[in-house]
């Protein structure tokens, strides 16, 4: 033995830290226990993402458990595979002057000993390398090796980890400074911003800044060191405008010792360069793709173009071999995804290839077939699984809306994809958005078309959800004068309802069920089950507000009955809620908390914050009605946070101000104005999943119940 520490020479060759080790605190704790269980264990990553540094830092932690020594091969800068043992050897001070060294070489000065191997970046040597450690391992017991590397070697008996970026902060949480600390992106910043310009710190007046450019990075701790160095020249906020376009950006980053990993731009160029032809060509279309795909996606926008659609496969798999995608769930079916910086080069690659516009329209195309089916399956058995689709597809959906409305000529696709989710927009609760696409959409496609008028409509509907009800009544009036010139009784149907639906937003009830009724009827001759479940759904709400709950009960429990036989599940919570608003009004306080209950779980589950609001609201009421005082103001505090998430002011629609107001009038004499505020306070802060939970727990006591409103008294007059 000539390497190891027990014939008196050093027992590692790791270089000493110039700067701080930064996170990764779970990522040692598990990497270390599966260094004492596997003889090979490869961490892989994408580039930047801190392999090698987490490499030298686990063979530190465990350099006492190898008698011989630890000792860093680094491969970076070797390009003839044939002269992987000699670079072994060297580092193992192994000597052979009339040789060059071989597997054989290596392991039979290697017998005996008990040392660990750190080989870093092979993937450029991946064949060679997976020889080496095959061969060794086999021959020499004591040996362990940990590699670094995008591909994993493929060797019978490794064990791969995935290095991920460091953790960033949710940009939906309070970005207290404690709360922030706790990220290991945002340390790495400040501490390499502080080396790059004494002084500088993480406070009041940057820490947002900081937290974006750190989100924007995605966590990647080479590409975050690279943007703290710009401290020295640049203030933060300038940083992150530069981070547009940041491979460029952050090209003048520090000096490495490697010089192929001289600036993240480098390592990528090194990672394209390893890839296959059409490897390289599904990378640079994938980079349409955002947030996320899945094969039946990468096969329709990255076939074609001398790609064969049954290729996909293998090449998305190789892409994930080499780390350039990342499967992100292991359920069916899979889902990929690049990190930016990745998918911004590959970008690149695609517009110099000039195939930009081409691959784009392929993505509308997928896109606006995905909307339809979407569309197609409301009302019926899979529309939980495709409300899950659309949602998980919604950074796509966008990506294909800005395409159709900046491209010339696309706008007519624009308004099909995105009346199409015209459900979609509602029961996801993000009105603002599809009013943004349908009202661009609408003024980049003037002409008359069927499609014009079903946007017309559709944002005039959003609208009067939005209470906007002088913009929508002037779009339904544009909507009627055009329907009726293209013959479009579909249209006509849904512009009538909704003109219903103004009326009884109006308190013009009477008027309101003239409408609603026709338009029910002309829904019903037309075959179109999801007008006829919409219709029947404000007839019960205008029957309330007419102080008629058995009628609006009947209502109610006709659209039950229409879920029920098309088999969808998730339609069911909102005529659950208006039966259940229905026997709150007839004073049946006990079936409305019955069916309140039964509504819940199927609004957790379809993440329907629109339905979870009214269910929660009515529930508050009736536990104030029952006397239980600090339980309806705690609900009152978790509705009034999901209804300003909605957009809607804290005593939810119109239609339920007059009832909210009394429950808060009762609870507030009853608690008194301290308490009252403490427990509403503590209602805001319940997350959805909380409130829920909260709301279906049935063991709270009650105190001095209240008798229910005389019938006169429960709407307003």
């Amino acid at each position: 033995m000539t390497a190891g520490g027990r014939s008196g020479r050093p027992v590692d060759n790791l270089p000493g830290e110039m700067t701080s080790f930064v996170g990764r605190r779970r990522e040692t704790a598990q990497a270390v226990r599966l260094l004492r269980r596997a003889r090979l264990v490869t961490l892989t990553g994408v580039a930047g993402v801190g392999k090698t540094r987490l490499a030298l830092w686990l063979a530190a932690q465990v350099r006492e458990a190898f008698p011989d020594g630890v000792w860093l091969v680094e491969l970076a800068a070797l390009i003839d595979d044939t002269l992987l043992p000699q670079t072994v050897a060297d580092v193992l001070g192994i000597q052979d002057r009339l040789h060059v060294a071989t597997v054989d070489t290596l392991a039979d000065h290697l017998a005996d000993t008990q040392l660990l191997l750190v080989l870093d970046n092979c993937e450029h040597l991946l064949d060679s390398c997976a020889m080496l450690t095959s061969q060794l391992l086999a021959a020499v017991p004591g040996v362990r090796i940990l590699a670094t590397s995008r591909q994993a070697l493929g060797v019978a008996g490794e064990h791969l980890f995935e290095v991920p970026p460091l953790p960033v902060p949710d940009p939906g949480q309070p970005m207290t400074p404690r709360a922030v600390a706790r990220h290991g992106a945002v340390r790495l910043f400040a501490e390499r911003a502080a080396v790059a310009r004494p002084g500088f710190t993480v406070d009041a007046s940057n820490r947002a800044t900081v937290v974006r450019v750190c989100q924007r990075l995605d966590g990647i701790p080479l590409a975050i060191e690279l943007a703290a160095l710009r401290v020295r020249a640049l203030p933060v906020g300038e940083i992150l405008t530069g981070l547009d376009d940041y491979l460029e950006f952050l090209a003048t980053g520090s000096r490495i010792a490697v010089p192929r990993v001289q600036t993240l731009r480098a390592a990528i160029d090194w990672s394209f360069a390893l890839c296959s032809h059409d490897e390289q060509r599904l990378w640079a279309r994938a980079s349409v793709l955002a947030d996320g795909f899945d094969l039946d996606a990468a096969e329709a926008v990255c076939s074609g173009q001398d790609i064969a659609r049954d290729d996909v496969v293998d090449l998305v798999a190789g892409l994930v071999d080499k780390s350039i995608l990342t499967r992100t769930s292991h359920d069916t079916p899979a889902r990929y995804r690049m990190l930016e910086v990745i998918r911004q080069y590959g970008q690149e690659q695609l517009i110099a290839s000039g195939h930009l516009t081409a691959v784009r329209a392929r993505h509308r195309d997928h896109y606006r077939q995905l909307a339809t089916r979407g569309e197609q399956a409301w009302l019926g058995p899979n529309e939980q699984a495709w409300f899950t689709r659309l949602r998980r597809e919604h950074p796509n959906l966008r990506a294909a809306l800005e395409f159709c409305l900046t491209e010339p000529g696309q706008a007519r696709a624009g308004l099909e994809i995105t009346t199409a989710l015209f459900h979609y927009w509602v029961r996801s609760c993000t009105h603002t958005e599809g009013r943004y696409w349908l009202d661009q959409a609408l003024e980049l496609a003037p002409e008359p078309s069927p499609h014009r008028a079903k946007a017309l409509w559709t944002s005039g509907h959003i609208a009067l959800m939005q209470a906007d009800t002088t913009t929508a009544l002037s779009q339904l009036e544009q909507a009627r004068a055009l329907a009726h010139r293209l013959g479009d009784e579909l249209a006509l149907a849904h512009i009538t309802l909704d003109f219903g639906v103004a009326a009884f937003i109006q308190n013009d009830h009477q008027h309101a069920v003239t409408l609603l009724e026709d338009a029910l009827a002309h829904h019903q001759t037309l075959d179109n089950p999801a007008g006829v479940w919409l219709a029947l759904v404000y007839l019960a709400l205008t029957a309330a507000a007419l102080g008629d709950p058995d009628r609006a009960a009947d209502f109610g429990e006709e659209c039950l009955a229409l879920c029920d036989s098309r088999g969808a599940s998730p339609s069911r919570i909102y005529p659950l809620w208006v039966l259940s608003f229905a026997r709150w009004l007839s004073g049946d306080r006990q079936q409305a908390a019955r069916l309140i209950r039964k509504g819940l779980p199927a609004a957790r589950q379809f993440d329907d914050r629109w339905a979870l609001a009214h269910h929660l609201e009515t529930l508050a009421w009736i536990a104030g009605a029952d006397g239980r005082h600090a339980r309806a103001t705690r609900l009152l505090g978790a509705a009034h946070t999901i209804w300003r998430s909605t957009g809607t002011p804290q005593s939810g629609p119109r239609y339920l101000a007059f009832s909210h107001d009394r429950c808060e009038q009762q609870v507030r004499d009853a608690l008194g104005d301290e308490q009252f505020t403490t427990a509403f306070q503590h209602g805001t802060r319940l997350t959805p999943d909380q409130a829920i939970d909260y709301a279906l727990e049935t063991s709270e006591p009650t105190t001095a119940a209240q008798p229910a409103p005389p019938s006169h008294d429960r709407w307003p007059p």
